[in-house]
């Protein structure tokens, strides 16, 4: 109990920090804000995959939305750095409840039944290889996630999940505020269908951010890119000194992955 009284109140304090709120861990995200953790499981080729995607399908997705997180983002990696992986998106309007949720799944009895092969993987044959992790708090101007209106249909659809690093926390503030001058209308009227924008409060190579941005299929990456780039007010925006992206990022991964059958985005 005292190590999961430290890990919550750890976590809140360092949201609270980032986002300069007074609001605890037990009370919603600030404004409205979602807090979102986002999971990447390192596989190797072979029966990994299959045992994880039934996981993830019948077993963890499942307990997760027992327990009120909706909807869940399932992705394999298509084109980037360390395939096989695949990435989980966890939405919550509240991080007490998001970083504890895996102490509550122990008590779901259908979750562990449903998780038994996943879980009690052995040593020689494991179920992963490793499962890395980041926590992020949404964007001010883009508070909630928001699904691709394809989905609902399983409709064809494809996501960039892209993610800038800044050389200091001051050029990170910038960028973060340069989205909240006029981004976000320039990849609306691009047509992006645009899911979420999260600051990263904790996590590997800070300081970064982190969004998504969806699309019918691959061939529309670079017509929407094309015409995000030819907007008049991305120009304007752009050329702003304040904004000059070769000082305030300095590294963008870019990975384009794949919905899951079973995903809810």
């Amino acid at each position: 109990m005292q190590r999961r009284h430290f890990l919550t109140s750890s976590l809140a304090a360092a949201a609270a920090a980032l986002t300069s709120s007074d609001s605890h861990a037990q009370t919603p995200a600030p404004k409205g804000r979602e807090y979102y953790e986002l999971r990447k499981y390192r596989l190797r080729s072979g029966p990994q995959t299959k045992l994880l995607q039934s996981y993830l399908e019948n077993a963890l997705i499942p307990a997760l939305n027992r327990a009120g997180f909706s909807p869940i983002g399932a992705f394999n990696l298509d084109i980037g750095p360390e395939t096989p992986a695949t990435y989980l998106l966890i939405p919550s309007t509240s991080l007490e409840s998001l970083v504890t949720a895996e102490l509550q799944m122990v008590k779901d009895e259908e979750f562990m039944k449903a998780a038994a092969p996943f879980w009690n993987a052995a040593a020689a044959a494991p179920a992963f290889e490793r499962i890395e992790s980041s926590l992020m708090i949404a964007f001010e101007g883009w508070p909630k996630l928001v699904v691709p209106p394809v989905t609902a249909q399983h409709g064809k659809r494809v996501f960039q999940l892209r993610t800038y690093e800044s050389p200091s926390n001051q050029d990170h503030v910038v960028k973060v505020e340069m989205f909240h001058k006029g981004e976000f209308e320039v990849f609306a009227r691009a047509g992006f269908w645009q899911v979420f924008f999260g600051d990263t409060l904790i996590g590997p190579r800070l300081p970064q951010l982190t969004y998504m941005v969806g699309y019918p299929d691959l061939s529309e990456i670079d017509v929407k890119w094309d015409a995000f780039r030819a907007d008049p007010e991305w120009k304007k925006l752009s050329s702003l000194p304040r904004y000059s992206s070769e000082s305030i990022v300095d590294t963008i991964s870019n990975l384009v992955l794949r919905p899951a059958s079973f995903s809810q985005i």
